[in-house]
């Protein structure tokens, strides 16, 4: 096809009507992978599952029901913030073909109903039911469905790595904000507690190359009776006046208080504590332990995934670590669950390999990749064969995935700010993965039809 100068086509356009010019706009769309993504997404569906209502009532939203979920899956194709999403939408005819709204010379402004929308789906996902959903629109285009591979991951969450001095530092400054707040409002007077002196020895402290065990100890020291003595003055004032603040405000003070009593026993006596708050922020975090060379711990959501015939599934994710060999069984039902057939082949790794998951898979005629115990069999060549091409499926397409969704799917740093915005940040992230590799083999089968 010969291109154009939008000057040249001016004349052109004119002689055109505008059902006729939207028709070839679509026909271009569907031919990309948006548009592919757009006719592998069962819609209206998913309309009903998260619950999603127009209001007759107030200001009309911008987008539609069916465009709220669009603008999720697009976040995670378009790979970019908020605001750059916003930007895009606003020029880019395909983008607000995907999100069934169309921009004339007006431009949306406000890019923060990336978040709003977020927030509302947030409150309604079922990632059970909606995955149901999803096999029931795809089943058509998954072969070998009693075949499966699993494995878990950690999408991590966009935190600085957190040190205990940090953390105390984080928890005394936001109390000294609470605690000048509310002093200027009851008109009292300050406690003296040489915040600034303090400020100034963690600003040295912080910027140190080489910080030494007699510099920390006594930072910390300090940085607990300093954290100490805020929570008792503040303690003082809610019960002598009898204070009704914000909820937001009383979920921060009992994150602080648990923050002192882990780094009090940890400084004092060496305990590790359990349920580990990493983030004053997003208290929700926990350590991930997972012994790699590069990256020993991980602060995000652990992921114990399934796939099948390279659509992924989410059996199990928590934000406090979990045992993945211990899943094996959930994750088999899960499959059975999603196709209402009997699994007969499960890729998995090394630790999924329990006594206890082996004896499971024998007695339900389950052929797994896992390293035999004992003797070999007479039947160890073929056997062998059949286990090497398991495993092969898995380490490809199973962890290739892992990788191309962080990379190219917006879920190597998640930038989301609570707990339930998170899940449905990395929900939207594999199925946005999932609906590409859908509609390019319903792409596919089309044209074996057509030939």
């Amino acid at each position: 096809m010969k291109l154009q100068r939008i000057s040249e086509l001016q004349h052109e356009f004119s002689f055109l009507s505008s059902t006729e010019h939207l028709a070839q706009l679509k026909a271009r769309f569907f031919q990309s992978d948006l548009g592919k993504i757009y006719s592998a997404i069962p819609w209206d569906n998913l309309v009903v599952v998260f619950k999603i209502k127009e209001f007759n009532k107030g200001t009309r939203c911008i987008f539609s029901p069916k465009g709220k979920l669009a603008l999720m899956f697009l976040k995670h194709y378009a790979c970019c913030s908020d605001k750059k999403l916003i930007e895009q939408l606003n020029s880019n005819i395909d983008y607000q073909l995907f999100c069934d709204i169309h921009i004339g010379l007006e431009r949306i402004a406000n890019y923060k109903i990336v978040s709003q929308i977020r927030c509302e789906l947030a409150k309604n996902l079922n990632i059970d039911t909606t995955e149901k959903v999803f096999y029931q629109h795809w089943k058509q285009y998954i072969s070998e469905p009693e075949k499966i591979v699993t494995d878990a991951t950690c999408y991590e969450s966009e935190v600085r790595f957190p040190t205990n001095q940090k953390l105390l530092w984080e928890s005394v400054s936001w109390l000294n904000k609470q605690t000048k707040e509310l002093c200027r409002t009851l008109k009292i007077k300050q406690p003296r507690t040489k915040y600034l002196k303090w400020k100034r020895k963690y600003t040295g402290y912080s910027k140190m190359r080489k910080k030494t065990v007699k510099r920390r100890t006594s930072i910390t020291r300090a940085l607990l009776r300093l954290l100490l003595k805020y929570q008792k003055f503040l303690k003082q004032i809610e019960k002598e006046y009898r204070l009704e603040l914000p909820e937001s405000y009383y979920k921060r003070r009992s994150t602080v208080q648990k923050v002192y009593r882990q780094q009090f026993l940890l400084f004092v006596k060496g305990e590790k504590p359990k349920g580990r708050i990493v983030s004053l922020h997003k208290n929700y975090l926990r350590p991930i332990v997972r012994g790699k060379e590069i990256k020993s711990v991980e602060f995000g959501a652990k992921l114990n995934k399934l796939q099948i015939d390279g659509i992924s599934f989410i059996q199990r994710i928590d934000f406090d670590n979990f045992n993945e060999g211990t899943q094996f069984k959930n994750t088999i039902y899960k499959a059975q669950g999603l196709t209402h057939k009997k699994v007969k082949v499960v890729g998995a790794d090394a630790i999924y390999a329990t006594n206890k998951n082996r004896v499971f898979a024998t007695s339900n005629q389950i052929q797994t990749d896992f390293k035999p115990k004992g003797k070999p069999s007479k039947h160890y060549g073929h056997q062998r064969k059949l286990k090497a091409m398991i495993t092969k499926e898995r380490a490809s397409r199973l962890e290739g995935s892992f990788g191309k969704e962080k990379e190219h799917y917006h879920l190597k740093k998640i930038k989301a700010k609570t707990k339930a915005t998170e899940i449905l940040w990395i929900f939207f992230g594999i199925h946005t993965a999932n609906a590409l590799e859908t509609g390019r083999r319903m792409q596919v089968q089309v044209l074996q039809k057509t030939a």
